[in-house]
């Protein structure tokens, strides 16, 4: 899901970047919307998608910022059962060695909605890039060791 008020399918660079890279990774993409920077619809569309017993993932890309419009992170972190600290954290580490300090101006989130995986990530092609390449690409990969988010999703409704 791509969160923007100026995007669209023909220049949705980031959203079509997260598409091919799931698609190559050998993983099914259910859904796809660009969708205004609206606390409530987010919300809204998260809820859904995640209560689709065939979605493991929700990846969302934009409005992680700082700005007025940027609200991302207040639409999903609040409805999260669980957050998963460890992303943001390495997200940042990546970033850093990239961009140096202005990662921090990024709000980039995980955790967990229904049994359902929830990436937040910046709406920059780079970002995304970043974060599939370096963090999503391996915990989405039963074969990444010691271990992946993929051999434990069956264990998240204990």
């Amino acid at each position: 899901m791509t969160i923007s008020d100026s995007r669209d399918k023909k220049n949705d660079i980031s959203g079509n970047i997260l598409k091919e890279k799931i698609k190559n990774s050998g993983h099914k993409l259910f859904n796809y919307k660009i969708i205004k920077d609206d606390k409530q619809l987010i919300r809204n569309i998260v809820l859904e998608w995640s209560k689709n017993e065939e979605t493991n993932v929700i990846i969302t890309s934009g409005g992680t910022g700082l700005t007025g419009r940027d609200v991302t992170p207040e639409a999903v972190e609040e409805i999260l059962e669980k957050k998963i600290e460890g992303f943001s954290t390495i997200f940042h580490m990546i970033s850093f060695l990239k961009i140096k300090t202005s990662t921090i101006q990024s709000r980039a989130l995980a955790g967990i909605l229904n049994e359902t995986l929830i990436f937040c990530l910046p709406g920059s092609p780079n970002a995304v890039t970043d974060a599939w390449d370096e963090i999503l690409a391996y915990q989405l990969d039963i074969r990444h060791k010691p271990c992946n988010f993929i051999e434990i999703m069956d264990r998240f409704k204990e």
